[in-house]
C-alpha cells in the first residue's frame, strides 16, 4: 500500500519489469500462433510466455549472484497472472486456486525444460515442449517450429552477456 501511494499507484520500473515486459513481447511473437500452431488462446499465450520466462530463469541460474533477480521475475509473473485473471473476471474466491495451478504449471514446465537441457537430447526437448505447448498433438511441423524456436532462444540467452540479458536486449 506505501509503495502505491508513493508512486502514484504504479509499482517503480526494475531492471526485472523492463526484463519482464521482453519476455511478454517474445511470448507474444506472432511465430508461435502461426509457424508454431500454439492455439492463440489464455492457455496458449501462456504456454509460449512461460516457455520463454523459463528459458530465461534458466539462464539467470548460471549466474550465481542474480538469485535475486530470478526470484523478482517470478514474482512479477505471479502478479500479472493474478492481475489478468481478474481482468478475465475470475472472482477473488477462486484466484487463489488458479494462482496455485499456474506457480504448479510454471515449476513443472521449468523442471522439464531444466532436465531436457541436462539430457542433452534434443528430442527429450521436444516432448517437453510438446507436453507444455499443446493440449492436442500438433503438426509435426508446428512441433519442430516450436521446439526449434524455443532451444534456439535459450542458445541465444546463453551466447549473451548477463548485462544484456538484464538490459532487456534478448
Amino acid at each position: 500500500m506505501l509503495r502505491d501511494l508513493l508512486h502514484g499507484g504504479k509499482p517503480p520500473e526494475t531492471v526485472e519489469r523492463t526484463l519482464y515486459r521482453a519476455i511478454i513481447a517474445k511470448g507474444r511473437e506472432p511465430h508461435w500462433y502461426v509457424e508454431g500452431g500454439v492455439p492463440d488462446t489464455i492457455d496458449g499465450r501462456f504456454a509460449a510466455i512461460t516457455g520463454v520466462l523459463c528459458m530465461v530463469l534458466l539462464r539467470l541460474e548460471q549466474e550465481p549472484d542474480k538469485t535475486q533477480e530470478s526470484v523478482c521475475l517470478t514474482e512479477i509473473f505471479v502478479d500479472d497472472m493474478d492481475g489478468q485473471l481478474r481482468e478475465i473476471g475470475v472472482g477473488d474466491l477462486v484466484v487463489g486456486k488458479h494462482m496455485g495451478r499456474m506457480m504448479g504449471a510454471l515449476g513443472g514446465r521449468l523442471g522439464a525444460y531444466r532436465d531436457a537441457l541436462a539430457a542433452g537430447d534434443e528430442q527429450v526437448f521436444h516432448d517437453a515442449v510438446k507436453r507444455n505447448f499443446y493440449d492436442e498433438a500438433p503438426a509435426a511441423t508446428a512441433l519442430a517450429h516450436s521446439s526449434d524456436a524455443l532451444l534456439g532462444f535459450y542458445q541465444h540467452l546463453t551466447a549473451l552477456d548477463i548485462a544484456d540479458i538484464m538490459a532487456a536486449r534478448i
